[in-house]
């Protein structure tokens, strides 16, 4: 821009008229001579002149105001192109990017301030030297023919080196990487190259770890053990790593660019899409996949197999794209399922070891009261029959019979003990209720302990396997009491729906940690939890220390179950 102002202004110079004075003045002498020739002549000549000279000199003080409104108009333009020649070339040298041009034959005619900066050259050195000196020895002979060729093409501009960047060097040797644009113009009746440069060292190096770190995130998503897949927000795949590749037996070049749904039961993608579709809409970072269950994937052979997943979103400003990260668990669902079967196998077991046990303790304890208990009786009658037929003086016989009726007395009453204990025949007699009426009298007449009862209906009555099992809890939980609490009054309660039966026990004692890990050859609260477990309940035990104990049981009642 500043060689055209200087071509501009060239010409203007050129062919500028000769200085106005010296204009008038001509004009005025002719004039003057004229008016001198009229006088000299005399007669008919200085009739013919004076009519001239009367014309002449108006036009003469015409074409000097005009000739002076020129010279006016020649000036303001002069300088108007000196201070617009002054502002470009204040904007080249201000210019934050290296500006440099050169002539037909390649050599430098212009090196702005910030060429100075960049090759570390000065103006002085670098004005009339090739451009070559400003590139690396490899590059000279390329370089010299693009110009070559670009100032014949006719092209006014163009970036140079295509898309990619060039390479200079400056002063120093050192070699760096540069974007430039190219534009040409006429100077003089010459060509003139312009070269705008940028120094793109930062940004080369930038890219170049930009790069390696691609290169890296790369090969650490292609060595994760799970699959991870990226979509974008049309739920095409952009991503599909080697895992995935494996997982759902797709190479990564057929899944990507492909949907989503590829992968997904026909079933499930209606919810997918719209689960997706919340999630985008939601703003959260990321999140599990499926809430706490698997979710199910499709394998490009048509098997279905759960998985577990976790989705992210990123957005780059433009484009949404989500990220799902997936693990195989098809092992894991069998062995849990395994685990499952043998659980409840075990329960089965457990059930049936503990039906077995009540039923011996049962015929154990009928024994007891019925045969043994009688026994014992009949032994006291013998006793007591004895006793009368003796002699009054027989002082030493009659004592050791009462010794005997009170041993005997005191082994019918262990007899019953250890047969409510085996089996409380109040449980099979007369029911639930008042079997724990009793359990809770015998219990407090025991330990001095005040027992509460609630124990709603009287006449409830469960199948024999609940029964046993609801008695069962109380009498162990008011064993606990009676071992650990040093209670002074224990509550308990039972209460039933249409659904279940709530067995709750509560007492005012010491209380415990629930967190302190349970004590060697301690079982009262898992005899608990195990009974509950084998009828399908659920067990609470709330305690601290200092604010006693309480210990809630729910068992389902199965359908068609008395409430």
């Amino acid at each position: 821009m500043a060689g055209l102002l200087r071509v501009f202004t060239r010409r203007h110079v050129v062919n500028a008229p000769r200085p106005l004075a010296v204009q008038m003045a001509g004009l005025l002498a002719s004039a003057t001579a004229l008016g001198v020739l009229a006088w000299l002549l005399g007669g008919q000549e200085r009739e013919v002149v004076l009519p001239i000279l009367s014309l002449l000199v108006p036009a003469t003080v015409a074409v000097g105001l005009l000739l002076l409104r020129q010279q006016r108009i020649r000036q303001a333009t002069q300088e108007t192109l000196q201070s617009v020649q002054a502002r470009v070339s204040g904007i080249a040298e201000s210019a934050m990017d290296p500006i440099i041009s050169v002539d037909e034959n390649q050599r430098i005619v212009l090196f702005n301030a910030a060429a100075e900066r960049v090759f570390q050259w000065p103006r002085g050195a670098v004005l009339g030297q090739p451009l070559d000196m400003l590139l690396p020895p490899r590059f000279h002979d390329a370089h010299r023919a693009h110009l070559t060729q670009f100032r014949d093409t006719g092209a006014t501009s163009r970036r140079m080196g295509g898309f990619g960047a060039l390479t200079a060097v400056r002063a120093n040797g050192q070699e760096f990487p540069i974007e430039a644009s190219i534009s040409q113009h006429i100077e003089a009746g010459r060509k003139v190259l312009t070269v705008i440069l940028r120094d793109v060292t930062e940004w080369v190096r930038s890219e170049a770890m930009l790069e390696r770190s691609q290169a890296r995130l790369r090969g650490i998503l292609d060595a994760a053990m799970d699959a991870i897949v990226t979509v974008d927000q049309h739920q095409k795949i952009v991503y599909f790593n080697a895992a995935a590749e494996k997982m759902f037996g797709c190479s990564q070049d057929q899944a990507v660019g492909g949907a989503l749904s590829w992968f997904i039961p026909d079933r499930f993608r209606p919810a997918h899409a719209e689960h997706v579709a919340q999630f985008g809409a939601s703003g959260i970072s990321s999140r599990r996949m499926g809430g706490s269950l698997v979710v199910t994937g499709l394998r490009r052979s048509g098997e279905e197999f759960p998985i577990d997943a976790s989705i992210s979103q990123l957005s780059d400003g433009q484009a949404k794209f989500y990220t799902v990260i997936l693990r195989d668990v098809s092992e894991r669902v069998r062995a849990h399922e395994a685990l499952a079967q043998s659980k409840e196998e075990l329960r089965e077991l457990a059930g049936a070891a503990s039906s077995a046990r009540e039923q011996e303790q049962s015929r154990i304890a009928r024994e007891l009261h019925d045969e043994l208990a009688q026994a014992m009786s009949a032994l006291k009658m013998d006793i007591k029959f004895i006793r009368d037929g003796r002699s009054a003086t027989d002082a030493f016989t009659g004592k050791r019979l009462d010794r005997m009726e009170a041993q005997i007395d005191s082994t019918i009453a262990a007899m019953r003990r250890i047969a409510a204990d085996l089996r409380p025949l109040a449980l099979d007699d007369l029911g639930l209720i008042p079997a724990i009426e009793s359990l809770a009298q015998d219990f407090q007449r025991r330990t001095g302990i005040r027992c509460e009862l609630a124990l709603g209906d009287p006449d409830l009555a469960l199948p024999g396997s609940h029964a046993t099992g609801v008695f069962r809890i109380v009498q162990e939980s008011l064993t606990n009491v009676a071992k650990h609490a040093k209670a002074s009054t224990v509550e308990i309660i039972v209460v039933t729906d249409d659904s279940e039966i709530a067995v709750t026990v509560r007492d005012d004692g010491v209380g415990f940690s629930t967190s302190t890990p349970r004590k060697p050859q301690s079982y009262g609260l898992l005899g608990v939890r195990e009974r509950a477990y084998l009828l399908g309940g659920v067990t609470r035990i709330v305690s601290a220390p200092g604010e006693g104990t309480e210990v809630e049981v729910r068992l389902p009642l199965q359908s068609g179950d008395p409430a």
